[in-house]
């Protein structure tokens, strides 16, 4: 309202947007409902720090005290001692719970659960500090049985994710829903590479394969981006049979209208020879697309077994160094619990991106890495993987991190 008093006298046009308030949506998210039938039928919610020019107290504490059965404080942390005292001076119990939530339904919440009698020495001894909401009433016992946020099962964990940000943002979410508090450090990014002739052949032509392997959603991405610049679609794959290696791959696939024929058991490129071997003949042809820098393990193999391979490369894999100051400086801090590699890329990259310091910045940290792969290259490097999973897809990783928690 004050702020809106302000813009008016100004002449600024305003909007107000409504939400859930902040007296309401914290206590939510620490298990605390600010009603609850036979238990509490009414709530206020009362500013704890009230304008310092005024000469008397607004707030009506004798009536407060008794009459309402939740009292919801907002920026009431450092007049908690007077609000304590004023609520047992007008005869709330000292035995009456209290709960404290800071940084409510962010993953760095904090509750703290105690009484009137007792909270401002256990609010020091936590060192709780603002901003936080005070709740008073009954119903802060209630959190006992419906605490559902910060008992995930990576709730104050602070994890770092390395991967692509074009990429990274599901595996956030991921990790988020688990509780853990994500912070985004991008050592890689992607970005398409200069088509040739060639490649242009290739892409008009793509009919002629009798299979089409794609390695990574990013190369579905370019691929198509690629055949929609030359005026065609997917109907510009005819017969072809299509292979993706990782249920990732074949997702980002099947948003182009397109369910793979082959997907191999695990997502190693061995895997994907195996696959391809026992689908295809000697003569046969197939197309790989593959980023500019990639294991030759399918290709070789594959020639190996007189099958005709070509190798359609569409974009890079570079640095991106535009996060490097978020990743230097929570490493720097030591509250990092996990920090992932997804690729051995991710794992090279980051190295490069905290310079000299790297074995000593990450070795305050737990390595969490994708597949033995990404885990070799991490300790080529001088890293010991922690965790290594199993299922070489980002919920594969993310189950690990909980195993080991």
């Amino acid at each position: 309202g004050e702020e809106a008093m302000a813009l008016g006298e100004a002449g600024v046009p305003f909007e107000f947007v409504p939400g859930v308030t902040s007296p309401i949506a914290a206590p939510a998210y620490a298990g605390i409902p600010v009603t609850q039938r036979a238990m509490a039928t009414s709530f206020a919610v009362v500013t704890g720090h009230e304008d310092p020019t005024k000469a008397v107290s607004g707030i009506h504490w004798e009536g407060l005290a008794t009459a309402v059965d939740t009292l919801c404080f907002v920026m009431g942390v450092g007049n908690l001692p007077t609000i304590a005292e004023k609520l047992m001076a007008h005869g709330r119990p000292a035995t009456t719970p209290v709960a404290l939530v800071r940084w409510g339904t962010k993953t760095v919440q904090e509750v703290l659960v105690s009484t009137l009698e007792h909270v401002v020495e256990d609010v020091e001894k936590a060192q709780l500090k603002a901003p936080a909401i005070i709740v008073v009433g009954d119903v802060v016992n209630l959190r006992e049985k419906l605490q559902w946020f910060d008992n995930k099962p990576l709730f104050g964990k602070t994890i770092v994710v390395t991967r692509a940000r074009s990429q990274a943002s599901a595996f956030r979410e991921k990790l988020a829903s688990q509780g853990a508090n994500v912070v985004e450090a991008a050592a890689i990014k992607t970005s398409p590479l200069e088509l040739f002739d060639e490649d242009r052949r290739i892409i008009n032509n793509t009919k002629q394969y009798q299979c089409i392997v794609f390695t990574s959603g990013e190369g579905v991405r370019y691929f198509f981006d690629a055949l929609y610049k030359e005026g065609k679609d997917t109907r510009a794959l005819g017969n072809s049979k299509v292979a993706a290696i990782g249920c990732a791959t074949a997702r980002e696939l099947q948003k182009y209208g397109i369910v793979p024929d082959i997907i191999p058991v695990d997502y190693k490129a061995e895997s994907a020879v195996e696959a391809l071997e026992e689908e295809f003949k000697a003569g046969d042809s197939v197309l790989l697309i593959q980023p500019k820098v990639a294991r030759d393990v399918i290709p070789r193999s594959l020639r190996h077994h007189d099958i005709d391979v070509d190798i359609l490369r569409l974009y890079e894999t570079t640095q991106d160094t535009s996060q490097q100051e978020e990743l230097i400086n929570a490493l720097t801090a030591g509250t990092v619990d996990y920090i992932t590699f997804t690729s051995s890329s991710t794992v090279t990259n980051t190295i490069q991106l905290l310079g000299d310091d790297a074995l000593k910045l990450l070795g305050n940290t737990k390595i969490a890495c994708i597949g033995p792969i990404t885990a070799a290259t991490a300790m080529s490097a001088g890293l010991k993987p922690a965790v290594i999973s199993d299922v070489y897809t980002t919920d594969g990783l993310v189950n690990a991190i909980i195993k080991d928690i």
